[in-house]
Formats: C-alpha cells, structure tokens, sequence
C-alpha cells in the first residue's frame, strides 16, 4: 500500500476510535513512535484530509484538533479492512492510553477579538469532559492587555475558578 494512503487511513482510524477529537501533537507522538510516517509526511497528510474534508480541524488557543467528518468516517469503513492486523493492534493500544487521557482532559482556551466600540473581548473558558465548567468575558482596551490575559489564563484558570466559586459558595 502507498504510504501517504496509509498514513491517511491510519489517521482516519485514529480520530474514528478515540473518544474526542485528538490534537496534532496526539496524531504525531502514535505515528512518529511507530515509525509509520516522517513528521513532515505526516503534515501533508493531515492536510489533504482537511482539504479532502474527510477531517474537520479545529483550533482551541494554540493548539488543532482534529475529528472525522461523515464523509471521512465512510471512507475509513470502506478501506478500514486494508490495515494490517499487527497496525491495528498498535492503534488499539495507543487509543487505549489516549482515551483515558481525553476522558481526564481539562482544557482552558483563551482568545481575543475587537468588538463593535473598538475594544478588545478576551474570553476564558475551562472546558471539562467537553462541558463549560467556567466562561468568563472581559473588556479590555488594549491588545497588549488582551493578549496578556489569553497567555496567563492557561496557567492561571485553576487559581482564578477556585477564588470564584470560594466567593459565590
């Protein structure tokens, strides 16, 4: 089998099986530690799926994540079967790991844009088991400020959520 058409079926694969949509680097620590593919190769193949739109990217802070679409789940079921069984073991093996690791994910986006009156909107958001724990929308009047809250917020959220529910309870 070609390897640009493997890579792009194991790919489909693994975003069929895990539980969430995998980020880049997910997709790249399974395939680069088997060996499958180079990074670079692996890159262009993510992005022919987009482009093919079998795969739907998303991006969250700084970080893509990326999820079947339908028509990219029909065409892993009509060619799943050209995986190796050994292939399949790995893939099975890492979607196990990884969706233990999704289940406990927290994920804590922060972005920026300018509003009608010309000011900056930063939104906060701490997601838990792709549920809103928390949305927080502030005003700010300079990019500089607006960016400064979208780069502390990662590292910051927990502190800020427990002092807010410390006051409200």
């Amino acid at each position: 089998m070609e390897a640009s058409r493997l890579n792009k079926l194991l790919i489909l694969y693994l975003l069929e099986h895990a539980k969430d949509s995998l980020s880049n680097s997910q997709i790249t620590e399974f395939m680069l530690s088997k060996d499958y593919t180079t990074y670079f190769s692996l890159q262009t193949s993510l992005s022919d799926l987009v482009e093919d739109k079998l795969v739907s990217i998303k991006t969250i802070g700084n970080t893509s994540y990326y999820k079947p679409t339908a028509e990219g789940s029909e065409t892993l079921s009509l060619l799943e079967s050209d995986i190796s069984s050994d292939i399949v073991k790995d893939l099975k093996a890492y979607l196990k790991t990884i969706n233990s690791a999704i289940e406990n994910r927290v994920l804590a986006p922060a972005n920026y844009f300018i509003n009608s009156q010309g000011e900056y909107t930063v939104q906060c958001q701490v997601i838990e088991r792709n549920n809103s724990v928390i949305d927080i929308t502030v005003i700010v009047p300079t990019l500089e400020a607006a960016k400064a809250i979208c780069k502390s917020w990662p590292t910051k959220y927990n502190k800020i959520y427990s002092k807010i529910m410390e006051e409200l309870l």
